[in-house]
């Protein structure tokens, strides 16, 4: 079994960093949400309290779901609860490991994306061509310590209000 792996995202911006509105994200991308399922399915998914507060459907099926909460009372349905990245990538990689997967995913918010991108090997990227307004951003990322490794184009369709390109980067 190959070393376990951490990886940051699938993560979706737009062009000027945005990544979330109100709790949710700032548009409708279906193809996109179908990469997110694909790419994270059967491996565990660390998110924080907010990214937990804004899905739909609580837990993600198919993925051991973990969040970061500080908050001790918190007892999420179908997560494991952390009060440490740390602890959240070790307890991922142990499942991944048990799970026969090669890989965890750290989904969000933007705080653990910072946390996860200098500790991960690979990064899920969709980047949405539209400038959109947003309460949660994306810090930059230096990609000269990245090398791209896939890339998929996706035009406006009438299942995604933008188009966007998916990109896989794996670090240099």
């Amino acid at each position: 079994m190959p070393q376990v792996i951490l990886s940051a995202g699938p993560i979706a911006r737009s062009r000027n960093g945005v990544i979330g509105k109100d709790g949710a994200l700032p548009w409708r991308l279906k193809s996109d949400l179908a990469i997110f399922r694909a790419v994270t399915m059967g491996k565990p998914v660390i998110m924080g309290r907010k990214t937990w507060d804004s899905l739909p459907k609580k837990p993600l099926v198919g993925r051991t779901n973990i969040v970061l909460s500080r908050d001790g009372s918190f007892e999420p349905h179908g997560a494991v609860v952390c009060e440490d990245f740390s602890e959240a990538a070790s307890i991922g990689r142990e499942q991944a490991a048990e799970d026969g997967r090669d890989e965890v995913c750290v989904i969000g918010g933007a705080s653990l994306f910072a946390m996860a991108l200098g500790k991960a090997r690979r990064l899920y990227l969709t980047e949405v061509d539209a400038e959109v307004e947003g309460d949660v951003t994306l810090a930059p990322i230096d990609e000269s310590r990245w090398r791209e490794v896939r890339r998929e184009t996706y035009p406006a369709s009438d299942v995604d209000q933008y188009g966007f390109t998916f990109r896989v980067l794996e670090r240099a």
